[in-house]
């Protein structure tokens, strides 16, 4: 009995001992579990090696997510958060007009109201051709094997960002009536109008000239990422990333 006493005292010193090392960690909820775990050995292991995984999501089953970083069996989490000008919304549109979003951005807007960027991009022209019965061929071993030749298909893809920030809606009527086959909106109020060769929703990073939103609101007021989100409060039907 003293001896069972002994070891639940040095668990549960152990445990005390890696919470105050854990800033994420949640001693009401866990407490109790990882004690558990810790006694059972269920979690003596680290994310490298992970010999004891499956073991240990067993152990700590639906509080896992919730305490795994009391045991430190889970991804760091990110410290300073996501940055608005990385967080975007993407959608592609129904109808296009390639030709007019080309005529557009071919050239400097003159009233410098977007940037243009073409870069060229390779795509597997497999994609586009139609497909064919495939014929298996037997070969011997003494024969030699052709050299496969990629067939790869280079396309110039058209972005405009937007020079001014502006709203979720306003970016989709503002890409939408230049023609542009999808956009990407981030959450810093860029705007990125995407032509029909892009993929990927075009350059995942926001480029807008003149939208510095958090400098400017800085100025007047202090206020966090979250305060000064575009994205605030919206429903987003579509995918965001």
């Amino acid at each position: 009995m003293m001896r069972h006493s002994t070891v639940l005292v040095i668990i549960t010193t152990t445990f005390l001992l890696t919470i105050n090392h854990v800033d994420s960690c949640n001693e009401a909820v866990c407490g109790s579990i990882v004690s558990k775990c810790l006694l059972t050995q269920s979690c003596k292991c680290d994310l490298k090696n992970c010999t004891c995984c499956k073991e240990c999501f067993s152990c700590l089953g639906d509080l896992y997510s919730e305490c795994c970083s009391c045991v430190d069996m889970c991804p760091k989490p990110e410290t300073g958060g996501t940055s608005l000008n990385k967080k975007s919304h993407v959608e592609e549109f129904s109808e296009k007009v390639a030709g007019l979003f080309q005529v557009l951005t071919e050239d400097q807007d003159p009233q410098d109201r977007w940037t243009s960027f073409t870069y060229s991009i390779d795509l597997d022209a497999t994609i586009f051709a139609p497909k064919k019965e495939i014929k298996l061929h037997m070969q011997s071993v003494e024969q030699e094997v052709a050299p496969i030749k990629p067939n790869v298909t280079t396309l110039n893809c058209t972005v405009a960002f937007m020079s001014q920030c502006m709203s979720w809606p306003k970016c989709r009527s503002s890409c939408q009536s230049m023609g542009a086959s999808s956009y990407r909106w981030f959450h810093d109020g860029c705007c990125e109008c995407v032509g029909d060769t892009c993929i990927n929703y075009g350059i995942n990073e926001s480029r807008c000239r003149k939208c510095s939103l958090k400098d400017e609101i800085a100025e007047d007021y202090a206020m966090s990422d979250d305060e000064i989100d575009y994205g605030e409060g919206m429903d987003f039907d579509d995918e965001s990333i």
